[in-house]
């Protein structure tokens, strides 16, 4: 079972090691996040927590139930697998981006934890719509976004790398009418 947590202070230990153990597997599809990431990560996650605080993004850290409940530094038990966010949140919209890690791939772990916060976005955020951008060597997550009710908006560049930007908009469904609890 996937479940998502907004991101806290105590996630830093473990989203550290997640970004780590990962950095090498993101890098083949995604820009890498540099040296300066990793050596500043204390204060990047600081900064990161206080502009949470003042709506212009939401971090997600995705945790996976099924593992044992070992916890690892997450505060909460389950092993952080992912992130999921909403970044430049303005006037009911946000860019939706995710990361989910190696050992997690594969298993529906992104379309899910995506879908979660789509729901998120619509229901905690008051959001209208939402897009995303992935580079184009990358099917999987182009395969999630779809799956999620995202469509083709324009061709892009993500880092360096040629891209696809997708768009959804956020619609009863997601405002959490005629859903099963």
């Amino acid at each position: 079972m996937v479940r998502l947590e907004r991101l806290r202070a105590d996630h830093a230990p473990a989203l550290l090691a997640f970004e780590r153990e990962n950095r090498a597997y993101f890098a083949r599809t995604v820009p890498d996040r540099g040296d300066a990431y990793f050596a500043g990560f204390a204060a990047y996650h600081a900064a990161r927590l206080a502009e949470q605080e003042t709506g212009g993004i939401h971090f997600h850290v995705v945790l996976d139930d099924d593992d044992g409940g070992d916890g690892d530094g997450n505060g909460a038990g389950g092993r952080l697998i992912g992130r999921v966010n909403l970044i430049d949140v303005e006037r009911g919209t946000a860019e939706l981006g995710y990361r989910i890690g190696e050992r997690a791939a594969g298993r529906g772990v992104a379309t899910a934890a995506v879908a979660a916060l789509c729901r998120l976005a619509a229901t905690t955020y008051g959001l209208t719509a939402l897009t995303a951008r992935t580079t184009l060597d990358n099917p999987a997550s182009r395969t999630v976004l779809e799956r999620n009710g995202f469509v083709f908006a324009e061709h892009t560049t993500v880092g360096d790398r040629p891209g696809v930007r997708y768009e959804r908009e956020l619609l009863a469904l997601d405002h959490g009418q005629n859903m099963r609890g």
